[in-house]
């Protein structure tokens, strides 16, 4: 799937913006009832499709925030933070300081198996000066998303398993991108929920 935009680029310095695309993966996934980042999709753990995906964007560099027993050894192009905390918000604030100074930061979630490539990059043509921008199927909001230097203070605040949801939901300075994809919206809670995203991309090849 491609995505279309609904608003009109902004051209402005976009391509000299320093970005990186982080990727959480330290959850406990604990109603999955195992490591379900290290489930085999599609021939491959889980989580190795939010990394490709992250690896698409355009970034400088990807980050990956995973707990300690994650099996990561197949990519050499990401940096890896190890994090015992499950907490999305301590996530959130260790993959910000490893990426450092950045004019945006892509989140990716480690679940979310099936994100159109292309997406990103439509993100960041579509930010302009922007608190964020975020992919939108129908009338539902999904992932990756897109934040300005603007957000990282207000991500610092959060505390325990508050995700991004609430800062986006309280500024009103956020970028919509159509995307016909559901994808931007499909994470594996549960096994069942896998085994089903297994049979129906089987179907589809």
């Amino acid at each position: 799937h491609s995505c279309r935009c609904d608003a009109s680029p902004e051209s402005s310095k976009r391509t000299h913006m320093k970005r990186v695309a982080l990727v959480l993966a330290a959850g406990s996934g604990s109603r999955f009832g195992s490591d379900k980042l290290s489930a085999p999709f599609r021939g491959e753990p889980l989580v190795h499709h939010a990394i490709r995906a992250a690896l698409k964007a355009p970034a400088e560099r990807a980050i990956v925030v995973a707990h300690p027993a994650l099996d990561l050894s197949a990519f050499n192009n990401i940096e890896i933070v190890r994090l015992t905390s499950t907490a999305l918000s301590d996530s959130l604030r260790e993959g910000l300081d490893a990426a450092g100074y950045v004019d945006a930061l892509f989140v990716f979630l480690g679940d979310m198996p099936l994100v159109p490539h292309d997406i990103a990059a439509q993100l960041v043509e579509q930010i302009g000066s922007a608190y964020a921008a975020m992919p939108r199927h129908g009338d539902k909001l999904g992932h990756p998303v897109l934040l300005s230097h603007a957000a990282f203070a207000d991500l610092r605040l959060l505390e325990g398993d508050a995700g991004l949801g609430k800062l986006l939901r309280t500024s009103k300075d956020v970028v919509h991108v159509d995307c016909p994809s559901p994808h931007i919206h499909t994470d594996v809670d549960k096994l069942e929920t896998l085994i089903t995203l297994e049979r129906e991309t089987q179907t589809l090849r």
